[in-house]
């Protein structure tokens, strides 16, 4: 149901017709989407270094932690892609992005935390990563514009690999690489549909939500990926 949703929001982003007083500059518009993702991103940093997650987590359960991000993240989702005011959307992003943080806090911390190599390592190359995506999305859009369909059926395949993970650990290794080249590639195709959309405030809200959660995913996939190296 979420990704028929994504996909129908999507569609709708790019067939809707924008009255002209909603439409932005193509500054103000990728202003508003670059800051919002660097506002998640923030958020998700600050919570690493200052929010109890382990605290909370042992408070609450593992059961009872998991159903706040499932409630909390699917309301985000519903809200941010139903919506076609700005600011709705960006409550629905604050639901995403708080119950994220607090998971990506708890790997952060079972990792070392901030300052641990492992951590450090993937934070950079997600960085790098994201800087090269956006900038190949720009340069090669026919490229990024026949690889949706691809994309699609390379995380469908990468759910089932994560399942299979859970009766073969060896297999481990090659899901967080697979994930991660799916990411990235997710991370210059998302950026390239952003500029396809009307140049909307809404619009940009909602493909800085996709693009948060390319990059999100990007990094667990890295993390994954370096701490296995280190073990």
């Amino acid at each position: 149901m979420g990704n028929s949703m994504t996909k129908e929001r999507k569609y709708e982003r790019l067939n809707c017709f924008a009255p002209p007083e909603k439409i932005v500059s193509e500054r103000k518009y990728n202003l508003i989407l670059g800051g919002t993702i660097l506002y998640g991103l923030l958020i998700n940093v600050l919570m690493c270094r200052y929010f109890p997650a382990v605290q909370l987590a042992e408070s609450v359960g593992t059961l009872g932690l998991f159903i706040g991000y499932i409630v909390l993240t699917i309301a985000g989702v519903v809200i941010s892609s139903t919506s076609k005011n700005a600011g709705v959307s960006f409550l629905g992003y604050n639901l995403i992005v708080l119950p994220i943080g607090v998971m990506v806090t708890i790997l952060v911390t079972a990792y070392g935390g901030l300052s641990s190599s492992v951590v450090i390592s993937a934070f950079w190359y997600t960085g790098v990563i994201t800087l090269i995506m956006c900038a190949a999305a720009a340069a090669f859009p026919r490229f990024f514009a026949r690889i949706g369909g691809f994309l699609f059926s390379a995380l469908i395949g990468l759910m089932v690999v994560g399942l299979l993970t859970w009766l073969i650990p060896g297999m481990t290794s090659f899901y967080s690489i697979a994930g991660a080249v799916i990411f990235s590639l997710y991370i210059g195709y998302d950026m390239f549909r952003s500029q396809v959309y009307p140049k909307t405030a809404d619009n940009a809200v909602d493909c800085a939500v996709d693009i948060y959660l390319d990059i999100i995913n990007l990094f667990i996939m890295l993390l994954q990926i370096f701490g296995n190296r280190d073990n």
